[in-house]
């Protein structure tokens, strides 16, 4: 299934049910009195987070949402049955927007959480409602009342505990098979990853945590270029970030100082958010060249770093036992250290 992130949805929740007028009509009772009853509400369209889901692309194709009107009321005291209510599934992370007014109505961010979007029209009532001790033969009844419609704007921000990133063909698919059962592209192309994948990973005697490989990004992403825009969004609300450098690259600490640049010219806080650097592809020769000069110079900057491969496997342990740590640290409500 393609990964989207965007989709505009219309819902229209039910109309509520009429209410009846009526007269009971019995042998042996000619004036029984008014017997109308209250028309059903109509249905809500509640929008529901499930983390079973991952994407929206259900809704690029499948728009329209409406949910079901109430019943009339009827003679006999009978009262309309309630509309059913439409519930529309959406990715844990969604943000609801309505298109019109720009305003956000919701922000997804747990498994089973429901919102009403529109809610359903109120059922009318019947003339029984409008008895009285002056007023015995009511003939009044009402209308249901329309349900809301709403045209919604739907935007998917990924919620991760830790992000990896780095420039494209850095290994960051790599590092997530390494880390969890995740199975993402990998190639020797740089922009091999096209969507964010995500992964869920635990030490021993840890709570399991999810990682997302967002795509490569290179120097202009926050204007735009290379994959840009479309997913540095991605890394807002991501707690914990893993810069993922290529040692073999000609400039391994430029390469780390776009990343952060990028991060920062988006948004000044993610470039101070905590995080780690996986200095990455250590089985290559021209890698282990460059590491020293490069580890001084982060370490410098006050970034912790942690030479590995995930070819030979080199460094994940203690990398992944460091990234446990700091995400355990921070559901605490522990301190980490910021970025240079």
């Amino acid at each position: 299934m393609r990964f989207i992130d965007e989709a505009t949805i219309e819902v229209t929740a039910g109309n509520g049910g009429d209410g009846c007028a009526s007269f009971l009509r019995e042998k042996f009772r000619p004036r029984g009195g008014p017997d109308g009853g209250n028309g059903g509400r109509g249905g809500d369209v509640i929008i529901v987070g499930s983390n079973r889901v991952a994407t929206l692309a259900d809704h690029s194709y499948l728009r329209h949402f409406k949910a079901g009107r109430g019943v009339h009321g009827q003679g006999s005291q009978k009262h309309g049955r309630a509309g059913e209510d439409k519930r529309v599934t959406v990715p844990v992370g969604t943000l609801i927007y309505d298109q019109e007014t720009g305003e956000l109505l919701a922000d997804i961010v747990a498994d089973g959480q429901e919102v009403i979007v529109a809610k359903g029209g109120r059922g009318g009532y019947g003339n029984l409602h409008f008895l009285s001790s002056t007023n015995r033969a009511p003939r009044r009844a009402d209308p249901g009342n329309e349900g809301e419609k709403r045209t919604l704007r739907l935007e998917l921000k990924l919620l991760a505990h830790v992000g990896l990133i780095g420039q494209p063909n850095a290994g960051k698919s790599s590092l997530v098979r390494a880390f969890s059962a995740a199975r993402p592209k990998v190639a020797d192309y740089p922009f091999t990853t096209l969507t964010p994948n995500l992964g869920v990973a635990q030490v021993p005697g840890g709570d399991p945590f999810t990682i997302a490989d967002i795509p490569g990004l290179v120097e202009g992403a926050h204007q735009g270029s290379g994959l840009g825009l479309r997913f540095l969004k991605h890394v807002e609300r991501t707690r914990l970030f893993v810069y993922v450098v290529d040692m073999s690259a000609d400039d391994p600490y430029n390469d780390l100082s776009t990343i952060i640049g990028e991060l920062t010219a988006y948004d000044p806080e993610l470039g101070r958010r905590a995080g780690v650097v996986a200095a990455n592809k250590m089985d290559l020769a021209q890698a282990a060249e460059n590491f020293d000069e490069f580890a001084q110079r982060a370490q410098a900057e006050g970034m912790l770093v942690f030479p590995c491969s995930t070819l030979t496997g080199q460094g994940l342990k203690e990398l992944l036992l460091q990234i446990a740590a700091m995400v355990e640290s921070h559901d605490d409500g522990g301190e980490t250290d910021d970025q240079a």
